[in-house]
């Protein structure tokens, strides 16, 4: 059975949803044909009237299948039809109503019960419109029923019966258009929430500013890269810290939006000058760590180079069209099993070196860890 299940309402889970919805409302008709069956053994139905509504309620069920089935109804805006679903079981409701004779005022329950099934899909117009059908619907049946068949259909009767569809069906309505306003207002708040938990985890791993990785996440991810390096020991690495030379000099002449533009534009060139598997970090004020994935310092080297080249004709500040970067780098591989702040300082006072030496160049510091000399503030530099 659970081969031909996924074959019978198929593999989608929104399709096989739809179709279960479409198969248990059709228990409604069943109900409606259960009564037919009594209403021609007990003489109160014609025997002809009871196989043609029956037969119009098995087809009605079978087209609604076969176009669940077939995915036709994907092409419609509202995939799951349950207006147009709606509306042909009202219609085949009201027929049953008029053709039961003295039996007929037991199909009145079928109707709400019909637009019960549709009261957590239906938007507010289409639960009005349906309503309205219904309303209508009924009334002209009656209307005719009373003229031509007044001894199982009698006007006090049908007065009664009408006065309960009036009552009844606009109150459902009403109910459904109000969960429809629920169900848009819990849609909202989930988008809503769904939104700020992106942006909660966009600042928790990203620097505003440059839309790069930020410090925080940026341990990490080196942290994963140590970790791999362990389990397989060649997966090796290097680290590179890149400072913008004369970035004070910059936000002093042209000011902190002109600063803001370099630092985002900066990113964006050493980004594209990288490899995919290389990551890019914002450090701290102009500071920017590269994790150089796979790589042996030579080659880590010549991919800094990449950057300087690209950043050579780069344009960084659209305000300032004239203005050039450059930037110091200091250069090393991560050593086995090494604290991750050895490795940093290391690739730190190698920047330093860079800077003391003239700027605008890459030091390579393969040296062995040591204690790291005081840390130079920007200014200093």
């Amino acid at each position: 059975m659970s081969g031909l299940l996924p074959l019978f309402l198929s593999t989608d889970p929104k399709q096989r949803l739809r179709i279960q919805r479409s198969l248990l409302a059709a228990s409604v008709f069943i109900a409606c044909i259960a009564l037919q069956v009594y209403a021609c053994w007990a003489g109160l139905m014609a025997r002809s009237e009871a196989e043609t509504l029956s037969g119009l309620i098995v087809a009605n069920v079978v087209f609604w299948y076969a176009l669940l089935r077939s995915g036709l109804n994907l092409r419609c805006r509202d995939p799951a039809l349950t207006l147009p679903q709606i509306i042909a079981a009202l219609t085949i409701i009201v027929g049953a109503y008029a053709t039961t004779g003295a039996a007929h005022g037991a199909v009145m329950m079928l109707l709400t019960l019909v637009l019960v099934f549709g009261i957590f899909n239906l938007k507010p117009r289409a639960a009005r419109f349906a309503s309205t059908y219904t309303v209508v619907a009924m009334g002209v049946a009656i209307l005719y029923k009373i003229q031509t068949d007044p001894a199982n259909y009698p006007l006090r009767l049908e007065v009664v019966h009408f006065a309960l569809v009036i009552a009844i069906v606009p109150t459902v309505s009403s109910l459904a258009a109000q969960l429809s306003s629920l169900r848009a207002r819990l849609q909202t708040q989930k988008n809503e929430l769904a939104h700020a938990l992106t942006r909660i985890q966009i600042l928790a791993t990203r620097d505003e500013l440059t839309g790069l990785v930020n410090r925080r996440h940026m341990i990490e991810v080196i942290n994963q890269h140590q970790k791999r390096l362990q389990r397989s020991g060649h997966h090796r690495f290097c680290l590179a810290l890149l400072d913008i030379d004369h970035f004070k000099r910059i936000n002093d002449t042209h000011g902190h939006n002109v600063g803001d533009e370099v630092l985002r534009h900066f990113a964006q060139v050493a980004q594209q000058a990288l490899r995919e598997t290389d990551v890019l970090a914002r450090w701290g004020g102009e500071e920017f760590l590269v994790l150089l994935n796979d790589t042996m310092p030579e080659q880590a080297e010549a991919g800094i180079e990449r950057i300087r080249e690209a950043m050579a004709d780069a344009q960084v500040a659209p305000s300032v069209p004239e203005l050039r970067l450059t930037f110091s780098a200091g250069l090393t591989a991560y050593a086995d099993d090494e604290p991750l702040d050895h490795c940093v300082e290391r690739a730190d006072r190698a920047l330093y070196q860079a800077k003391a030496a003239g700027r605008n160049r890459t030091v390579l510091h393969a040296a062995t860890p040591r204690l790291a000399a005081p840390r130079q503030t920007a200014t200093e530099r």
